[in-house]
């Protein structure tokens, strides 16, 4: 097998792991709609989910990068399969061990928050896994983004069936147990089994790799355009995951739709991102990262600020796909949800861009910049909690204004921030 065949193998193998990311970490909002629906549960438990996942990013990030200094992205990547299989069949034994009257809720969500943990350290370490070798195989720069968007298209194709799935299995949210995602959940545990069989029998070339440690998170930190792009990324995950998921609770809570067609309707906004990786990935190796940053981040002000001051009375008739049947379901729905979900075309690309532009010419730290940045990705637990927070204070449309506050310190990250420069 010729080099230039092994290296598409690797990039097919790592854009593959790209989509069982989104797969996995995307249960997480439609789940939070049947805990919310349990009895009396505030916004802020309902999302614990999403906290377990995304918490996990906090504790494995720098141990993530650590691994792959040892074992190389291969055996890493095997490592957290295995990892993630334990994960989603302790998910599912929440679901096994609820007595459908309430009485144990509090054991139940106990048990799916740790499943829900152990699967975000899967998450973790394939992230580490698939950003740095897509970069790496492309060749760093432009290159090297547009390679990243094009796993970013599957990554959002996984999360547009994972949204459609569990619509279809919580139809009707008031009723749904954590039970009902079975399906869903054993299709995960297929796909971790499936991926480490392939993944096994797959030759990748191996970069080489420094030792990581710990001594070189100083190194890695003493690069501005790296720190800023650190918290960068921990303020995008609240875009990019705290916008549909509070237009999912705003339209099933507080508009009383069925959770079949608010899953219908939710996935749009993960198809919108497939649509804006595909166009970043078609122009990734023309446009600079830091151009796609700073016009989607201005677009992202401007959809999210006329989506909480739009009047909730004007409606628009949206669609959704209702893919068993191939065909269009419209529904009404308030203009401004109109422009939230449109930040979805805003988010397709600002992962890989931000990235791209926060690992440039870091050299030797670049395998502890990358744990790092897989750190922040915690920053999803943190800004979902703070958003499920206003919302319960002041209501789910003004909780975006924590949007609007990650979106506007991206946009400086694009224009200033992302500047090369060690402190």
């Amino acid at each position: 097998m010729s080099t230039q065949q092994k290296q598409w193998g690797a990039i097919i193998v790592m854009i593959a792991l790209f989509a069982m990311i989104a797969f996995v970490t995307n249960l997480c909002t439609p789940m939070a709609t049947i805990i919310k629906n349990q009895g009396e549960i505030s916004n802020v438990l309902a999302q614990i989910g999403n906290y377990g996942n995304f918490v996990a990013y906090l504790v494995m990030g720098i141990p993530a990068g650590m691994l792959i200094s040892k074992f190389g992205y291969k055996k890493t990547a095997l490592i957290g399969l295995v990892i993630g299989m334990i994960g989603i069949l302790i998910q599912w034994m929440s679901g096994l061990i609820d007595n459908g009257d309430g009485s144990n809720i509090g054991l139940v969500f106990a048990v799916y928050l740790i499943g829900a943990f152990i699967a975000g350290l899967t998450m973790c370490i394939l992230n580490c896994v698939v950003n740095p070798m897509l970069n790496l195989l492309g060749g760093g720069g432009n290159k090297g983004n547009q390679l990243i968007q094009i796993g970013g298209v599957f990554n959002s194709t996984a999360a547009v069936a994972c949204y459609i799935l569990m619509g279809a299995l919580i139809a009707d949210a008031t009723k749904a147990k954590i039970a009902d995602a079975t399906p869903a959940l054993m299709i995960a545990l297929a796909i971790f089994a499936i991926a480490f069989v392939v993944i096994l029998f797959t030759k990748i070339e191996e970069p080489e790799q420094a030792p990581v440690e710990l001594s070189l998170i100083k190194g890695a930190m003493s690069y501005r355009h790296f720190a800023l792009g650190a918290l960068a990324i921990f303020l995008y995950m609240g875009i990019e995951v705290g916008t549909p998921n509070f237009v999912q609770q705003y339209l099933t809570n507080e508009k009383g739709m069925d959770g079949s067609t608010v899953g219908l309707i939710v996935a749009v906004y993960w198809f919108l991102m497939l649509v804006g990786r595909f166009a970043g990935a078609a122009i990734g190796s023309k446009v600079s990262s830091r151009t796609m940053v700073t016009t989607v981040s201005i677009a992202s002000l401007c959809l999210v600020l006329f989506g909480m001051f739009a009047p909730t009375d004007v409606l628009v008739a949206f669609p959704g796909v209702d893919w068993g049947k191939l065909s269009i379901v419209w529904q009404d729905i308030p203009v401004g949800i109109f422009a939230f979900l449109l930040v979805g075309l805003c988010t397709s690309v600002m992962w890989g861009a931000i990235f791209n532009l926060a690992v440039e010419g870091l050299g030797k730290y670049t395998a502890i910049a990358s744990g790092i940045f897989m750190t922040m990705v915690f920053g999803c637990a943190v800004m979902v909690f703070a958003q499920a927070l206003v919302a319960d204070a002041v209501g789910y449309i003004n909780s975006y204004w924590v949007v609007v506050f990650c979106a506007a310190y991206i946009l400086f990250y694009a224009l200033v921030g992302s500047k090369p420069a060690k402190q």
